[in-house]
């Protein structure tokens, strides 16, 4: 028979104390609020525990018509190993981020997880969308600026997941909020208990709060910067009478003829009662007339607007006040997009772009060029990096492309999308659908009309994915991945024309800076008397098998230098996101 000593028992007490703080740390780790789902293991990021992604230049596939416009970029590969990239060449450099991923909708052939159809049969079909969304999701967070802003296009298989996943990711306060965007210009009323017209964008900020901007037009610009056209004055069904006063600059030759505007736009419907007379566009009398825009001075300041020459009338004969870009700037977006593009018209313009329905091939449903520059207008960054790492046919291209011509802006997009042949229709998305759709929209084309349609010129770079194989961080290892490293480089700078090219080193360089790489201490002299002559900015990456430091190899030199050891720069990357 065993006995029970004090020494024992006071032992079993501490053990069970020790349990019980243990079980309490352990429930303070657990989630009190969030998604649960079984994590799915995905190949391709098995893959990367053995190879590294890096990438690799297709340059047949280079467009360059302008050198002076920004250099965008075409990756083809999976989006988990193109972000793995980003990571390195892009973190907290992008301002903003499109995607349109698949929908889980459960129909046949919409979207792969290993190399499998995902449909309504397989009953882990959330928890592999979830493990898949994720993970892209988490590198994605990382590219963001500070102000950078994502939206997400999603319907409502899985709108209530995402909105609590990107919660954990991005967090609850960085939370913008839920575009509802109408999607069809007609109801589709086959089956179902509720006609399916829209859909939704979530979007989320980067670390710091950011508002989304209402879409306006600049009309023009003059001493005190750009401006669009203002109302002055609510419409009333009441006809009403009001008196244009002398020194109001007319746009229209139309108020001088005295048109009555009502048989041409009876809505509008305003009538001249006098005849006015206009010199160099300024109206030389007051002029009575009456309508349906005379009710109230809606700005409440509209002597002083007369007063400072801000008033003028527009092409259809309404009176209307400048309105300046700051105080456009200020007027928040809805989050009700009725008319900002619809699927008929994606439909639309691939048929007239390729002269042929891959619309319908290939995409069920690509998303209108107009709502994607209606989101990149929403954020009124003009000098924007744009990324979309779930490409499909490049309409986020597309857009980038026109609305710097629209507006003057220098926004430069990164697309990013797989190569594989969709419903065995023969086409391949990255090279037959992307990158040709770009192509034509730089060179121009002829639409199903015959009827020619202009190029708007602009430069691609296309990159594939590639891999080094890194299963041990030995000294061959890393040799090998800094010899492959060099596009990576050239796209983290954007420095692609090469102007030096030893087997030792190699220099690059844009319109503002330069980029050395040096794959061989020894070559570090050579190197210095190459770049005496050269100026501005200079970034040097230089092949060390440990994490050194070079500056006092280059000391002394006049330019601006940053200098990095690879491929220790790039592992510190990848053993961050694939720990």
């Amino acid at each position: 028979m065993k006995f029970m000593t004090a020494n024992n028992k006071k032992t079993e007490t501490e053990k069970l104390k020790s349990e019980v703080e243990r079980l309490k740390k352990e429930l303070k780790k657990k989630k009190k609020y969030g998604l649960v789902w079984e994590d799915k293991t995905e190949d391709v990021v098995e893959m990367c525990k053995e190879k590294l992604p890096v990438l690799k230049e297709v340059k047949n596939k280079e467009i360059i018509t302008d050198k002076n416009k920004p250099i965008n970029l075409l990756i083809e590969g999976d989006n988990y190993h193109a972000l793995s990239v980003l990571n390195y060449t892009h973190k907290g450099k992008i301002d903003v981020i499109y995607i349109d991923p698949p929908y889980n909708t459960g129909k046949q052939h919409e979207w792969k997880f290993n190399d499998m159809w995902v449909d309504n049969e397989d009953s882990y079909k959330h928890s592999k969308w979830l493990s898949f969304m994720e993970k892209r999701l988490k590198l994605a967070k990382n590219l963001l600026k500070n102000t950078g802003v994502i939206f997400i296009s999603i319907d409502d298989n899985e709108v209530g997941q995402l909105k609590v996943l990107c919660d954990e990711i991005f967090g609850e306060k960085r939370f913008i909020g839920v575009i509802h965007w109408r999607k069809n210009r007609k109801p589709h009323n086959a089956g179902g208990t509720l006609s399916k017209s829209a859909e939704f964008i979530l979007v989320y900020s980067g670390v710091e709060s950011i508002k989304l901007v209402r879409e306006y037009t600049i009309k023009d610009s003059d001493e005190n910067g750009d401006y669009s056209e203002g109302p002055i004055f609510k419409a009333d069904k009441k006809v009403r009478e009001y008196i244009f006063p002398k020194g109001i600059v007319c746009q229209t030759p139309e108020i001088q003829k005295g048109i009555n505007t009502s048989a041409r736009n009876p809505k509008l419907y305003i009538e001249y009662l006098d005849k006015p007379i206009i010199k160099n566009g300024i109206l030389q009398n007051n002029v009575k007339i009456k309508g349906r825009y005379c009710l109230t001075d809606e700005r409440g300041r509209l002597s002083e607007e007369i007063k400072m020459g801000n008033i003028f009338i527009n092409s259809n004969g309404v009176p209307k006040c400048r309105v300046y870009r700051e105080e456009l700037l200020g007027k928040v977006a809805n989050n009700l997009w009725v008319d900002k593009g619809f699927n008929e018209d994606a439909h639309e313009e691939i048929r007239n772009i390729f002269n042929v329905d891959l619309a319908s091939e290939i995409f069920d449903y690509p998303k209108p060029t107009k709502l994607i520059k209606e989101i990149l207008k929403s954020t009124d960054k003009k000098e924007a990096i744009v990324l979309d790492f779930f490409a499909g046919s490049g309409t986020t291209g597309q857009a980038v492309l026109e609305l710097n011509k629209d507006d003057g802006g220098t926004r430069k997009f990164i697309l990013n999308t797989n190569n594989e042949d969709n419903n065995g229709t023969g086409y391949k998305i990255a090279e037959d659908i992307c990158h040709s759709r770009i192509k034509k929209i730089i060179n121009g084309y002829k639409d199903l009309k015959g009827n020619k349609v202009n190029g708007l010129a602009g430069n691609l770079k296309y990159f594939k994915t590639d891999f080094v194989d890194y299963t041990l961080p030995t000294d061959r290892n890393k040799i090998k991945l800094t010899r492959e490293a060099t596009e990576m480089l050239c796209v983290k700078e954007g420095t692609f024309e090469k102007v030096f090219d030893e087997k030792n080193f190699k220099i690059f360089k844009n319109s503002e800076h330069y980029t050395g790489i040096i794959f061989d201490q020894s070559a570090i002299p050579a190197f210095k008397k190459v770049i005496t002559d050269i100026k501005g900015k200079l970034s040097i990456y230089v092949f060390s098998l440990g994490d050194d430091d070079f500056a006092d190899e280059f000391s002394g030199l006049k330019q601006k230098v940053v200098i990095s050891p690879i491929p220790e720069a790039i592992l510190k990357v990848y053993r961050r996101i694939y720990k």
